[in-house]
């Protein structure tokens, strides 16, 4: 993953602790979770819309 092992990515992890603290932390996963539902829904109706065009072609 982007090369990063285990002690780069705890570091990265007590970097945002720091910075949002923890009650914050709670929230920012909360709504990266609601944006990847969201952009998983917007990328399989862009899927499905481009199906339906080459069928009908």
């Amino acid at each position: 993953m982007f090369g990063l092992g285990v002690p780069e990515i705890l570091i990265i992890v007590a970097v945002i602790v720091l910075f949002f603290g923890g009650s914050k932390i709670s929230e920012l996963a909360r709504g990266m979770g609601r944006f990847t539902g969201e952009f998983k829904k917007g990328k399989a109706e862009m899927d499905e819309e481009i199906t339906k065009i080459k069928e009908d072609k």
